[in-house]
């Protein structure tokens, strides 16, 4: 299944490459380095994402 890869505003267009992107899937979210894209991905549940964003916003 595609999906629509996104890189956080905050990430800029000037040497943004340690950056992250997110895919959304029916049933999970997808994380994976924006400099390889082809590589592998981490998917996990949305509660999971939920869970580390607010960690990370914390």
């Amino acid at each position: 299944m595609k999906t629509t890869w996104r890189k956080s505003s905050h990430s800029g267009t000037q040497g943004g490459s340690d950056c992250v992107e997110v895919g959304r899937f029916p049933d999970s979210i997808a994380i994976r380095d924006s400099k390889n894209p082809d590589g592998p991905e981490l998917r996990v549940t949305r509660e999971t994402f939920r869970t580390l964003m607010a960690g990370l916003k914390r």
